[in-house]
C-alpha cells in the first residue's frame, strides 16, 4: 500500500476498505440466512461452542497478520452478535412461516 500523503487519501482509501468489508458483510449475511434453514432450535443458532472456536481463530489470525487481537476480537463479537439476532429472527420465521 501506497502511504497516503494526505487526511483526505487517508479517509478515501478507508471508504473503499468500508466499501469492500460492506460487500463481504452482505455474503456472510446470505450464509447466516441460509444456515438458519439447517438449525433446529436457538441453542443451535446460538452455537456457543462454534463462537468460542471462531473468536479464537480470529484471534490467531489477527495477530499473525499484524492486527491486535484485542481490536479484531471485538470487533468480531459485534458482529457475530448481530448475525445471531438475524438469524434468530430468520430461523423464527421459517419455524412459524411468518
Amino acid at each position: 500500500m501506497k502511504t497516503p500523503s494526505s487526511l483526505a487519501e487517508v479517509r478515501a482509501e478507508i471508504d473503499a476498505i468500508d466499501s469492500t468489508m460492506i460487500e463481504l458483510l452482505t455474503t456472510r449475511q446470505e450464509l447466516v440466512r441460509a444456515a438458519a434453514t439447517f438449525k433446529r432450535d436457538e441453542h443451535a443458532v446460538r452455537a456457543p461452542d462454534r463462537f468460542a472456536q471462531v473468536i479464537a481463530s480470529v484471534r490467531q489470525r489477527a495477530d499473525a497478520a499484524g492486527l491486535s487481537a484485542d481490536v479484531a476480537e471485538a470487533i468480531w463479537r459485534s458482529m457475530i452478535g448481530a448475525f445471531i439476532e438475524l438469524e434468530l429472527a430468520e430461523h423464527e420465521s421459517l419455524q412459524t412461516g411468518k
